[in-house]
């Protein structure tokens, strides 16, 4: 996670995010860094724009929360799901009783 916010700090402060960059902002945090890591994220981040990225992340979370703050719905709604994808006892008997030709 470290990784992805030096990429946003970088972001964030109008500079380039490359590997020396990204290496840069890990190792004056203190933390061990892993050039593997560090290449994997500036490749992956190459032509993505940021702006839009975080904004779209800003709009998704909220709408991810409603339900949680709604009053608990979100889990209600999921134990019904559970509950209709439960075999009946007649089907599991014969699920059981092909077992034994």
């Amino acid at each position: 996670m470290e990784y992805v916010y030096a990429a946003m700090l970088l972001h964030k402060a109008g500079q380039k995010v490359t590997e020396d960059a990204v290496k840069k902002v890990l190792t004056a945090a203190g933390v061990n860094v892993d050039d593997a890591r560090v290449k994997a994220l500036v490749a992956a981040l190459e032509g993505v724009n940021i702006d839009e990225a975080i904004k779209t992340a800003a709009v998704a979370a909220p709408a991810a929360a409603a339900p949680a703050a709604a009053g608990g719905e979100a889990p209600k709604a999921e134990a019904k799901k559970k509950e209709e994808n439960k075999p009946t006892a007649e089907e599991a008997a014969a699920g059981l009783g092909a077992l034994f030709g």
